[in-house]
């Protein structure tokens, strides 16, 4: 049977500080945030921002909980980020029929035009990381297998491993984002 050691060597001693994976994490998240900003100023937007609008227009109108928790942003982060892009004319929220403490947010028209001006972040990204696409996709499941360990649940969406084995996953089911009429 397998043991883990939480980050300890099999002697007990700690990992220097250069070593440890939080640093190491935290150094990367930080170099990948630099590597977008420069991308998105082009198009004024930050990498949150950037982050809402690529699920918008992926999987379409989403509520703001499922939102905030897809891309493990606090409620906190996420009012002031979708007003933001609100005031632009590039989402709008809309309350849910039925169930007023929902709220429904998705891309405008404007919003989804928005997305031919970033279709070349993500290969200059991809670029920039100097992985091949297999080496990215083993990263990408190994840091969701972390995420896993970490907080001890999983997100209802499949991972892409599982979504190429046969899953199927939102992106799967429509398409382009359609817009969200702007009252």
């Amino acid at each position: 049977m397998e043991t883990t050691t939480g980050g300890l060597d099999p002697a007990g001693a700690d990992p220097g500080v250069d070593d440890r994976l939080c640093v190491a994490l935290h150094a990367a998240a930080r170099a990948m945030d630099a590597v977008y900003r420069p991308l998105l100023e082009d198009v004024g937007l930050t990498y949150p921002q950037y982050l809402v609008m690529s699920v918008l227009w992926q999987d379409g109108p989403q509520q703001v909980g499922a939102l905030a928790r897809r891309l493990s942003l606090e409620s906190s982060t996420m009012s002031p980020l979708l007003k933001r892009l609100e005031m632009r004319g590039l989402v709008v929220r809309q309350r849910v029929p039925g169930d007023d403490r929902k709220v429904l947010v998705g891309a405008t028209v404007e919003g989804v035009r928005l997305r031919d001006a970033t279709s070349g972040v993500i290969p200059q990204v991809c670029a920039a990381t100097g992985l091949t696409r297999d080496g990215q996709d083993d990263l990408v499941a190994r840091l969701q297998t972390l995420v896993v360990s970490l907080t001890g649940s999983r997100d209802a969406r499949p991972t892409r491993a599982e979504r190429r084995a046969g899953e199927t996953g939102p992106e799967d089911l429509g398409g382009p984002a359609v817009p969200l009429e702007q009252s």
